[in-house]
């Protein structure tokens, strides 16, 4: 089992270090919904239309296993399960403000350059 130096030294910086606890397509997002409030499975996936079950469940899970959010089975049928921030996750608080903030100023000008800047398929 490797020891937490040797996971330290697959990072050649913080900041990949942080995108690789957060990163992607839909781990922000789900932090963004459960950063103010605990929820069930079927809300995140109501939240969040487009992505698959599959890919939610791994992301639950990745965020859990990071100590970012907490899973809270309750012993009842049918089972009830539900989602939260950890304390931890919640240090992300600030990064996901200044994420969404930047993304509302910005974005109009990213795709701006987006579609000046793509080639035509029959250009070289």
């Amino acid at each position: 089992m490797p020891t937490i130096k040797q996971y330290m030294e697959n990072y050649d910086c913080a900041i990949e270090a942080t995108l690789d606890v957060i990163g992607g397509k839909w781990k922000g997002i789900i932090l963004g919904h459960l950063m103010n409030e605990t929820l069930r499975y079927s809300d995140i996936k109501r939240l969040m239309p487009k992505i698959t079950p599959r890919t939610l469940t791994r992301q639950l899970r990745e965020l859990e296993r990071d100590g970012i959010i907490s899973r809270n089975v309750y012993p009842q049928v049918p089972p009830k399960v539900e989602y939260s921030v950890t304390p931890l996750g919640k240090t992300l608080d600030s990064i996901a403000r200044l994420l969404s903030e930047w993304g509302d100023e910005h974005i109009a000008t990213v795709m701006e350059n987006r579609l000046k800047n793509e080639r035509l398929p029959n250009e070289s």
